[in-house]
Order: structure tokens, then sequence, then C-alpha cells
């Protein structure tokens, strides 16, 4: 995998929320193909169109516990004239040799078994007395204790017709047919049809491998204690689990220090195993020569290509962003804000359309509606920047959620869609439509 080095322009320059994403989309590429084991390939994007090579079912079977018999020997068949069968044997799953179902004669079968030669269609057992010389009111009871091989006669109280519970050979599919289209994800009902055709392994582009890391020396990992001026590490957690839910095999590292040494020492051991990184806090002015001295010296540094571009953009919240490509792999890295929402909003826009491209699928963003806003009074947004508020949708309907403050976290919680207005839109009255972006 290569991953261009980012356009870079003026310190004064405020990118679009449209141009910093093309930006990312454009370097970052699909991961190469590889051949997985069928439950390794879970949540990966199959790279082929798989043919089927049997038909399935391979050949007809019963559907139902019963009898294998000719249409003719129980056409009429009532509760006052049952057909009487000769049981000449049993067929059973698996079964490979078969016997001949002949004039008045039934086999007993089993669910899934071949259906014999001679056999037109399957008699359920509930239609007969179970071959005891009972009633129908007793035949799941005696079917399930009669012993195997068991011969003799067996009473009918119903006819059946022809190919009556029966799965006929390729009615699931036949083969030559197109199973699974490349690009399809792998989930359990495709690994399922893979196993069914007789594949073992599949080619696949591997789910990417995400690094997430938080910085700032405030952050305090879960359940220690606080000591002033400390928050809790949330961002860490939040993007972890985003990733996650993105496709990728996410790996979440504990905060580290606004130290150059130790936030340099810290990527550079997490390279070995991300396809991405993503950092978060450290890219505003403050620790922004701290972030961009430690990212500027990461792996080989004499290495064309890399380097990190740290921009503004317009856009609330989420307006300072870092993006490109560091070390000798040219491993893509996007650094976020650190504030709560500021982070969350940013991997939704960017990190997740990059972690679904390196998965090598073809639409690579969240579901976007148009929906009524059902606010009390008007939204107000800043001129010149894509406003993004948390809001909850529903039936085509979307009410804010919190305000727009980028440390909610709680009304984040709450949030089921983000409500975009656009750059040149200053306020937003109840009853507009608006665009919502739906998350999850």
């Amino acid at each position: 995998m290569s991953t261009a080095a980012p356009r870079t322009a003026g310190p004064d320059h405020l990118w679009s929320v449209d141009e910093h994403l093309d930006d990312i989309l454009a370097a970052v590429r699909p991961l190469e193909p590889i051949e997985l084991n069928l439950l390794d390939a879970q949540g990966c994007v199959l790279v082929d169109d798989v043919t089927v090579p049997l038909s399935l079912p391979p050949f007809d079977n019963s559907s139902m516990d019963g009898y294998a018999v000719r249409v003719v020997d129980v056409a009429g068949a009532s509760e006052q004239y049952p057909a009487a069968l000769e049981v000449v044997g049993d067929v059973a799953a698996g079964q490979a040799d078969l016997l001949q179902v002949g004039p008045g004669q039934a086999v007993r079968i089993m669910t899934g078994a071949p259906l014999p030669p001679g056999a037109e269609t399957v008699v359920p057992v509930e239609w007969t007395d179970g071959g005891l010389g009972e009633g129908p009111v007793a035949a799941m009871r005696a079917r399930s204790s009669a012993p195997e091989g068991d011969t003799g006669q067996v009473l009918v109280y119903r006819p059946a017709e022809a190919r009556a519970h029966v799965r006929a050979k390729g009615s699931d599919v036949r083969a030559g047919d197109r199973a699974l289209e490349a690009g399809t994800v792998l989930g359990p009902p495709q690994i399922s049809l893979l196993a069914a055709i007789g594949r073992g392994t599949v080619r696949v582009r591997p789910r990417p491998r995400v690094v997430v890391m938080s910085t700032g020396s405030e952050l305090v990992q879960p359940e220690r204690k606080l000591s002033a001026g400390q928050i809790y590490d949330s961002n860490s957690f939040s993007l972890t689990a985003c990733a996650r839910d993105a496709g990728a095999i996410a790996y979440r590292v504990g905060a580290v220090s606004d130290d150059v040494d130790t936030l340099r020492d810290t990527i550079e051991d997490q390279l070995v195993r991300a396809d991405l990184m993503v950092t978060t806090g450290g890219v505003s002015v403050g620790a922004y020569d701290v972030v961009r001295e430690a990212l500027s010296s990461v792996g080989d540094e004499d290495e064309p290509g890399s380097g990190i571009d740290f921009r503004k953009l317009a856009m609330q919240p989420g307006k300072p962003q870092g993006f490109g490509s560091i070390g000798p792999d040219h491993t893509p890295l996007l650094a976020l804000p650190g504030n709560p929402v500021s982070s969350y909003v940013s991997f939704e826009l960017f990190a997740r359309p990059a972690i679904r491209t390196l998965m090598g699928l073809k639409d690579v963003h969240r579901p976007r509606k148009r929906a009524t806003l059902t606010a009390g009074g008007a939204l107000s947004s800043p001129k010149g920047r894509r406003q993004f508020l948390r809001g909850r949708y529903a039936d085509g309907e979307v009410a804010p959620v919190g305000g727009a403050g980028s440390h909610l976290v709680a009304a984040l919680a709450q949030a089921n869609a983000l409500i975009v207005v656009p750059e040149e839109t200053e306020s937003v009255v109840s009853g507009a439509d608006v665009e919502v972006i739906l998350l999850g």
C-alpha cells in the first residue's frame, strides 16, 4: 500500500470539508488482496466474483421426515380409506445406497435424505400411522420410537401431489450461477454460502488495522483518580469503537503526554501494526508544535512523499485537522482535534471513509437523507463554515440534541444523526428542509 503526500497550501488557506476529504481519498489506496480461511474472512470485502461449482441442493432430497412413495399409490387416501403400503426400508441423510420404490411400496425417509429412485413425492409422517398400525394422532410418537430399519406396512391417510415436500436439485443455486459478487462484505450468510458450495478459503481485501491514540498530558485512563486539571481519556475509546464499527481491526493506545520524544517513540512503536493511524488532540494552537515536531521525524526522514500537513477547515466543530503519511511504508495518518465532539464528527467525516476505502468498498460514506427540522426556534450557524449539529432522526424528521459546544458528550450519546448546515446558511428555522447524515 502506498499513500501519496497530501496537498499543501499556505498557512492561512481555509480548506473546505470537501477539499480535505477529496485529498484523503485520493491518497489512500485499498489494501492488497490476500487468501483467507472462511472465518478469518468475516467482515472482509470479496475481491472476485464467486461462481457456484455445484448445484444446491446437489440432489433431490426430502424436506420432512416421512415416507417416499409414488403419487398413484396414495391417490384418494383418507382417514376412512387409508392407503396401505409395504415399507421396504429406510433412507437417511448422507446415505449413498438407495432402495428402489416400486408399486405399492414406501421407503421411510429422513429430512435431508436423497429421494430414492422410483419415488415421486414425500408423505409427512404426521399423515400416517407411523408404520405401527396406529391412528394419525400417534404418528409423531410412533415415528420417534420406530426401530431403525423396521419394515412392514404403513397406512397413509392423505394423498400427496408430485414433488410435495421435495427440495429439488439446484432449487437454491445451480452450478455456474454467480454466488457472490466482487465487493460483497462477507457476513455470516455469505460465509455459510461459501462453505455450502465447498469453498474453504476466499480472496479478500483484509480488514484494515487502525491504531487510535490520544495525546495530552491532562488525560487519565478511566477508573483512575483524577487530580486537579485532569480529565478522563474518552476519545481513544470513542474512536476505537468508531473504527471497529467502520469494519477495521482497531487498537487503542493509552493517552500519550505532550512530550515530543515520548510521542514520537510511541508512534514509531505502533507503525508495525498500522494500516492507518488516527491521533486525537494536539492539532490546535498550543500543542501544535509538539505534534508537528514529533510527526515530522517519525520513520525515515529521507523517504520522499512522507509528511503531515496541518490545516484549518471551514467547518464546525473540527476546524484544526492534519493529514499525511509517516514512516517508510507511507502509513496514512489522520490527526484529529481533541475535543470529544470534534474528534467524533471528524472521524465520521474523514477517518471512516478512509477505512472503508482501505477495505476496497465502493460506497464509503454514511447514508444521507433530507429531513424536516423540528426545533422549537431558529438554529444559528457561523457564516462561511459548514456546521454539523447532533440530531435525533426518525420518520423524516430531525430535532437537534444539545448545543453546538464541542465538549457536549452527553448530548452526542443521544444523537443518531448529524444535521448539516451549509457554509452560506447562517440560520435555519423550525420546519425547514435540511440534510442529515445518519449514524449507526
